[in-house]
């Protein structure tokens, strides 16, 4: 492998690691905040799809479809944890797997009557549409490094907001404990609500940026849903910040598997997150 060709890999697992830290980031913590396992969290990514590939064609604009489905997104979430999520808090964890399962049946089943079961393709934005040449041969396409940029962008904006406002104290001391929390005087349903919003808007932005190097297509959450536990598993339950190396080191193992050790590529990230867990089965960071 050349240096053009180690670098675009090397770019193709930063940014795939970084998609991947968006979904997680939501993941984590939706379960770190509020203890509640989310398997339909893909569900979330496909939304996020196929709002960028109908809004698009409705605006006529990418980003604003975006500001779109975001504004949408999180309106859904608030929605989805008032309505639903609230109430099962304090339940088991197996009722909460056996609510979110059952969501992802319901998510598919209004995706299909929705927007249908055909697969779709969103262009990429014209102003993004350039490569960067890297040999006489080989270039690489600017809207990978957008999405890059974004996520990464939003990861800052995720750390300021968690360690930096007093909205982010409250969230931090709410996932250390809620009951005293709440006696101190924070509205700790509002913190709930506000956490899951903000997951599921990171799911969903992930899917919109990701829709024009994709396809856009039925049961697609299922494949990223797996890939986020693993994350979330190799990073430590609840932590944002080993969610971020987690998700590095998986995107970078995942692309250079691909190119170097075809044969072994499905399975070299379980393996990771088996060396990782024999180490510290608590993961690479505790909550």
């Amino acid at each position: 492998m050349d240096i053009a060709n180690f670098l675009i890999q090397l770019l193709n697992g930063v940014q795939y690691g970084l998609l991947l830290f968006m979904l997680a980031a939501g993941l984590t913590l939706i379960f770190g905040i509020m203890g509640v396992v989310n398997l339909a969290h893909g569900s979330f990514y496909m939304l996020g799809a196929y709002l960028a590939w109908s809004l698009s064609g409705l605006f006529g604009n990418f980003a604003v479809a975006i500001l779109a489905g975001v504004g949408l997104s999180i309106v859904f979430g608030l929605l989805l944890e008032r309505l639903l999520f609230r109430h099962f808090y304090q339940r088991d964890h197996l009722d909460q797997v056996l609510l979110t399962f059952g969501l992802i049946y319901i998510f598919e089943e209004m995706r299909s009557i929705l927007w249908g079961d055909n697969v779709h393709g969103v262009a990429i934005p014209e102003a993004l549409g350039a490569s960067i040449a890297l040999t006489e041969t080989l270039s690489y396409p600017v809207y990978r490094l957008f999405i890059s940029g974004v996520c990464i962008a939003m990861a800052i904006g995720l750390y300021l907001l968690i360690s930096k406002t007093r909205l982010g104290m409250k969230i931090r001391a709410g996932a250390f404990n809620s009951d005293m929390t709440e006696s101190l005087g924070v509205n700790i349903k509002l913190i709930h609500m506000t956490v899951f919003a903000l997951g599921i808007g990171l799911a969903t932005v992930a899917g919109m940026i990701a829709a024009p190097v994709s396809s856009v297509f039925p049961n697609m959450g299922s494949h990223v849903l797996i890939m986020c536990f693993v994350v979330v598993v190799i990073g430590g339950i609840g932590s944002v910040r080993g969610a971020l190396i987690a998700a590095m080191l998986v995107g970078l193992v995942d692309t250079f598997g691909k190119v170097l050790l075809p044969s072994m590529a499905g399975m070299l990230i379980y393996m990771l997150m088996a060396a990782v867990l024999l180490w510290k089965p608590e993961g690479l960071f505790k909550h």
